[in-house]
């Protein structure tokens, strides 16, 4: 299979994400957005995909730390693409590229179990 998590390692969604891959016996290629950053064309796919709000982590320390002033900026694609692509973080973990091309961001097992067993 060709599938590629994207996140950061120490977050322990994508921690739980990756376990449950190998648990699972699914290979799979890890991109670490601390290492080598938000790939600016794919971005550009999953913002597409999913959305620029299922991809913005207002949940997270990075966001809380931002001044008021610059969250109040992000309202749309064009202004959460450069916050992404500046602060790896704010991407909401893990973003996974799936082998038939579906992109999901966030781990649910249930949801993974069902897709690997529809493609099985």
């Amino acid at each position: 299979m060709n599938i590629t998590v994207y996140g950061i390692p120490n977050c322990d969604t994508v921690k739980r994400a990756r376990a449950w891959l190998g648990e699972h016996a699914v290979a799979h290629h890890f991109h670490d957005f601390k290492k080598a950053g938000v790939p600016e064309a794919r971005l550009d796919v999953w913002l597409q995909a999913v959305g620029w709000e299922s991809l913005l982590n207002r949940k997270g320390t990075t966001w809380r730390k931002l001044d008021a002033a610059t969250q109040a900026t992000v309202v749309d694609a064009a202004s959460a693409r450069p916050l992404m692509l500046a602060q790896a973080s704010i991407v909401k973990r893990p973003v996974v590229e799936w082998a038939d091309g579906r992109i999901t961001v966030g781990f649910d097992a249930e949801d993974w179990t069902a897709h690997l067993a529809s493609r099985a």
